[in-house]
């Protein structure tokens, strides 16, 4: 290895240890808010444990909250990749269940949501 690929190996190296420590430093969530289809189904506090089966066009979509955050643990979608994104508890975290539309978002009530999805110059 050269010179030239030492430096783009820790250029790349010291910028995934900077996005790492951002995503670390962000505040805990304090709520959960389900979203089926783009309407909102479900919100509910992320400290208190409970079970929940959100309806979706491919079926019931298993969505569990507790002490780890909360997890999708069964979904009728084909690849499960819902799944094995694993527990968010973070305020901004999304898990998402691309083929049976449903969105699972962490947040803190009072933050403010953008009233636009993108900005484009």
């Amino acid at each position: 290895m050269t010179g030239g690929d030492w430096l783009i190996v820790l250029i790349l190296l010291g910028t995934s240890l900077v996005g790492m420590a951002l995503v670390a430093a962000a505040p805990a969530g304090t709520r959960v808010v389900v979203t089926s289809s783009g309407q909102t189904c479900f919100v509910a506090p992320l400290d208190q444990p409970r079970i929940v089966d959100i309806e979706g066009p491919l079926g019931k979509t298993h969505l569990v909250i507790d002490e780890h955050g909360a997890q999708i643990t069964s979904s009728p979608c084909s690849h499960k990749i819902c799944i094995n994104m694993g527990p968010v508890k973070r305020s901004g975290e999304l898990l998402a269940c691309v083929p049976n539309r449903i969105l699972v978002r962490i947040d803190t009530p009072g933050s403010e949501e953008a009233p636009y999805d993108l900005l484009s110059r």
